[in-house]
């Protein structure tokens, strides 16, 4: 996604600079080169040089630099995304008159490339009309905002909108807008994560070893897409995925009710979820106390949901399904391919080291319907969930 990209970096004056440090480093180790832009009041706050240091290029903060004349021009021919974060309620008021009185206002207007602004200021600033009217005008003219958001302000607490977003989340929706030219993008994509619970009795259950990290990475990979994604997760510890629609279920049967609502209206699914193959017949309303000697659990099997989908697959639609094995991965998944009507199975072996459950890191290989397979080198959940999303880009339509 960010390597190779050039994005400007440009700083307003504020007590948010310090997490301008923060983003700056994560895009310059995400591979982007970076190339950071300061006003001269952001330069009070945070010092070039803190910027300089992290992205390991000099930083701009005049038009009137020795040796730079019109690298503001030059800057602005380069990028391919410009980011102001944090952008005060003054930078706002001035882009939206059009003024160039400094280098950041001057690259402005002589860039072409997209703006994702981040507000930030006193939730008092940020309520006034006249701040509401320039951002306004800003949108009208093709500008991306993300935030602001509630919480504590510099002058203390406030349960209104004006302080900035986090690096995270500008990095996500900064993706996002650099994703707009995806197959992917406004279409919806429907991904499972995770395990399911299956009750024994109110405090024991039935699940599995899944902790839902390749679907939440799926999930997330999309939507920087530029897709609506719907995220249906058992029960997992980890945080809602950026701009994605969280369902989350606790069993099968939850799992099969989801998929079934959320379906007619995808143009993805990917079925990443480990859903329990087998469920008590007789879950008890009260804890089963402790005995002595062996406790006989009779388990009935679960629906299987991917197979269920069949008749209410939408036309075009792309089906992905998942496959963990324990041996004869590959002709296992070709056969789960073939008696699930899928359009693509991924499949890895839970005993091959960094792959599987509940590690960073995967190793797979992705089969379609016409009998190819693809090898997916060991490598970070996200990386292989950009391999399988350029697979389902392949099969979708232009």
């Amino acid at each position: 996604m960010w390597a190779g990209r050039h994005v400007i970096l440009g700083v307003s004056g504020g007590i948010a600079c310090y997490k301008s440090c923060h983003l700056a480093r994560r895009l310059t180790e995400a591979g982007a080169c970076v190339d950071v832009v300061l006003t001269r009041s952001a330069a009070e706050f945070v010092r070039p040089l803190t910027f300089e240091a992290l992205t390991g290029r000099p930083v701009l903060t005049s038009l009137w630099e020795p040796d730079r004349a019109l690298a503001h021009v030059r800057l602005a021919d380069a990028a391919d995304l410009v980011i102001l974060a944090p952008a005060t309620a003054q930078l706002l008021a001035r882009a939206a008159q059009g003024m160039a009185d400094d280098v950041l206002t001057a690259l402005l207007l002589a860039r072409t490339a997209p703006v994702l602004a981040a507000p930030a200021m006193n939730d008092a600033m940020y309520a006034n009309d006249a701040t509401g009217r320039n951002i306004a005008t800003l949108a009208a003219r093709g500008w991306a905002f993300v935030g602001p958001e509630v919480g504590p302000l510099a002058e203390g607490p406030s349960d209104r909108p004006g302080r900035m977003s986090d690096p995270e989340t500008i990095l996500a929706h900064a993706a996002r807008l650099l994703g707009r030219g995806s197959r992917l993008a406004g279409r919806t994509v429907l991904v499972t994560a995770g395990p399911t619970r299956e009750p024994i009795d109110p405090v024991r259950v039935v699940t599995n070893r899944s902790s839902g990290k390749m679907g939440y990475r799926l999930a997330e990979a999309a939507w920087a897409r530029g897709a609506d994604v719907v995220l249906v997760s058992g029960p997992v510890t980890l945080p809602p995925p950026i701009g994605v629609r969280l369902r989350s279920v606790e069993t099968t049967r939850d799992l099969e009710t989801a998929v079934a609502e959320e379906l007619p209206r995808a143009d993805v699914l990917i079925m990443a979820a480990a859903p329990a193959d087998f469920r008590p017949s007789l879950p008890s309303n009260a804890k089963r106390a402790r005995i002595d000697g062996a406790l006989a659990i009779p388990m009935e099997p679960t629906a299987d949901i991917l197979r269920a989908t069949v008749a209410a697959r939408p036309a075009g639609s792309v089906i992905v399904g998942f496959a963990l094995e324990t041996g004869d991965a590959i002709q296992k998944a070709r056969a789960k391919l073939q008696s699930k009507a899928l359009d693509l199975i991924v499949v890895n072996d839970a005993f091959e080291p960094g792959a599987g459950f509940d590690v960073d890191t995967n190793r797979v290989a992705i089969l379609d319907r016409e009998g190819n397979a693809r090898v997916v080198p060991l490598g970070s959940k996200r990386q292989v969930a950009e391999a399988i999303l350029d697979a389902v880009e392949e099969r979708l339509g232009g």
